[in-house]
């Protein structure tokens, strides 16, 4: 699944937003740095590791990252190569994890930290890291050219794409390159495309002499190749993925713009290798007994008639045949209703958590939008509960009993990460809000182009005239794409034109007005902060 996320263009670095942005650290309470106890610890746990590296030698593997621009942290580095064994036919994808473990002594002052913070925070003008910077963007972080120790997942795909054998252990490797997605993006659109995998004009398995250069084209484009069919194989089992736009806030004279473009193709693939280690790591612990998972509920009924209601006002009607992980896959989130809908679905990926186990395994084990069981195994420089699934799973590979150190926090791992979770999003939310308010501060009175998302049914709209106001709804803006609050009669699924009232970045609100359509002038209408009807 792809994340949804905003960045402050440094253009804007020195405006009224970044300022209010960077107010919103002590509004929710977001720790300042870290202590000097924890600073010493991580600095000698930095060294210690860097003076010790895992026996086990894969530098051979000409493994990339792939991540957004100017990203420090970097969990996961990749190589793909054709052929599995017993499968000739199929693919061996080799998926190194920043051995984070390495660097917490259990029971230490990093451990507790990290323990309190959960994961780390990303705001559009800078992060609050999980871990020191002398870990996270140093000692832990797979930079390229640089030996690192690492959790090395060997992954037996068959040519359908079907997982077929899991390894996992402890190694040294080293990135060759640090791709952004779209430096991948453009090395796979322009080839090698390939044909099957072997020996050949396009570099395969038995293509000797093959140079470093082009043993990572032939992995980029088989990066593609495993991605279509782990998203088939995903269409198969019945699961989901919100694919929602990535937007950039920039200054310009007398205001704001917000620059927004749908994810590249290559971050879908990229993410459907992490979806794949996921799910191998479920099932590693399921297997043992003993881990923790991320769980999410089915939609209930509800839900999902309120979403096909929403479908059909907006124009495009979930048929009843069709799978919802389907459906959303057919959508194209350029269109604004589309995207609205993309919007919308996101009622039906509620309730997910995390579900520790030791014995008994949980009744309820799978995460319903990728409808099978999964857990977080990719990102220990950033959550906290890859760390510990990391270090369960490889005590299980290898047959040893999972540490006492590890089997003792899973329990209180849950909460520790709902009460994190529950911070980034309120903190992200705000600064969405601000953002939006930014982006449109200067601009009332102003017409813009929109869809209506949710619109007020006949009981809103009466209580409305007898309040002698305005009913209230949701629009999807073409233009600066921003979804807020509108007041006005207007029906769910239609384009109008709307009027900017109140952008104000000191309340974070947005509201806009149906165009021709004044409230009463008595009684004093409804401040834009009260909830939608």
């Amino acid at each position: 699944m792809s994340y949804y996320h905003l960045d402050l263009a440094r253009s804007a670095a020195q405006t009224e937003l970044a300022r209010r942005m960077a107010a919103l650290r002590d509004e929710f309470g977001l720790p300042a740095g870290f202590s000097p106890e924890v600073l010493a610890e991580a600095e000698r746990a930095a060294a210690a590791v860097a003076a010790r590296l895992p026996e086990r030698d894969r530098t051979g593997l000409p493994l990339v990252t792939i991540d957004p621009p100017g990203s420090t942290d970097l969990d996961q580095a990749l190589f793909i190569e054709p052929g599995a064994e017993g499968h000739p036919e199929g693919f061996t994808v080799h998926y190194a994890v920043a051995d984070v473990p390495a660097f917490i002594v259990p029971g230490g002052a990093l451990d507790a930290e990290t323990l309190r913070r959960g994961q780390t925070v990303y705001l559009p003008d800078g992060r609050v890291p999980l871990h020191p910077e002398v870990i996270s963007e140093g000692q832990g972080s797979l930079l390229p050219r640089v030996d690192r120790g690492a959790y090395l997942w060997t992954f037996s795909l068959d040519a359908a794409g079907t997982l077929v054998g899991t390894d996992l252990e402890r190694a040294t490797v080293r990135s060759r390159e640090q791709l952004t997605y779209e430096q991948a993006q453009a090395r796979i659109d322009a080839g090698p495309v390939g044909g099957p995998p072997g020996p050949g004009p396009d570099g395969g398995a038995g293509a000797a002499g093959a140079t470093e250069a082009e043993r990572i084209a032939r992995s980029l484009a088989l990066l593609r190749r495993v991605g279509i069919l782990r998203t088939q194989r995903e269409a198969a089992r019945g699961g989901a993925s919100l694919r929602l736009p990535e937007q950039e806030i920039t200054a310009t004279d007398g205001g704001y713009a917000v620059l927004t473009a749908p994810p590249l193709q290559v971050e879908d693939w990229n993410a459907q290798v992490s979806l794949l280690t996921g799910m191998a790591a479920a099932r590693i612990m399921l297997d043992g007994g003993v881990g923790i998972l991320r769980t999410m509920p089915a939609a209930d009924d509800d839900s999902v008639d309120r979403f096909r209601a929403r479908t059909r006002a907006l124009g495009r009607p979930w048929p009843r045949e069709q799978s919802y992980g389907e459906y959303l896959r057919g959508l194209d989130i350029r269109d604004p209703q589309q995207l609205a809908i993309m919007h919308a679905a996101t009622s039906l990926f509620r309730g997910a958590g995390y579900t520790a186990f030791d014995g008994e395994v949980p009744a309820q084990a799978e995460q319903s939008a990728i409808a099978a069981p999964y857990a977080h195994a990719t990102a220990p420089l950033r959550r906290l509960v890859d760390r510990f699934v990391l270090v369960t799973c490889l005590a299980l590979v290898r047959g040893e009993e999972v540490p006492a150190a590890v089997r003792g926090v899973l329990p209180a791992l849950p909460e520790a990460m709902r009460e994190s979770t529950l911070l980034a999003s309120r903190t992200a939310n705000a600064a969405l809000e601000l953002v939006e308010a930014a982006s449109l501060h200067g601009l009332e009175g102003r017409e813009f182009d929109a869809v209506v998302v949710s619109a007020p049914g006949p009981e809103q709209e009466a209580r409305a005239r007898e309040q002698g106001r305005l009913p209230w709804g949701e629009v999807q803006v073409e233009h600066p794409p921003v979804l807020a609050r509108y007041e006005g009669f207007a029906s769910a699924g239609s384009r109008v034109r709307v009027v900017l009232v109140t952008a104000d970045m000191a309340t974070r609100t947005v509201l806009f007005r149906v165009a021709g359509q004044e409230p009463p002038a008595e009684p004093a209408r409804q401040a834009a902060s009260e909830p939608v009807d």
